[in-house]
């Protein structure tokens, strides 16, 4: 992905309300699949870091982005912003 590929999902991330949340428990599988899911329907998704979650933003965010094959556009703070191409509707054009 280009950088200004990543720029323009970042512009559409902006307006985006977080749709998950990560908390204590952390990355279940059941977590996983849903986020994968909401990946297929939305392809760009916002993901909250609750305060008392103890694992690293960044850490979460690769292992969400292995697990589901997303990509990690941006991580700020709590905040983690994945996208990945829908196979059966693709709505945003990069």
């Amino acid at each position: 992905m280009t950088t200004k590929q990543r720029a323009y999902l970042k512009s559409l991330a902006m307006n985006l309300e977080p749709i998950y949340q990560i908390g204590k428990s952390s990355i279940t599988p059941e977590f996983t699949t849903g986020i994968a899911e909401a990946l297929e329907a939305r392809e760009l998704i916002k993901i909250s870091v609750l305060k008392n979650c103890a694992d690293d933003p960044k850490e979460l965010a690769q292992i969400l982005s292995e697990r589901t094959g997303s990509e990690v556009i941006q991580v700020i703070g709590k905040k983690i912003v994945l996208y990945k191409r829908s196979k059966k509707n693709p709505k945003i054009d990069i």
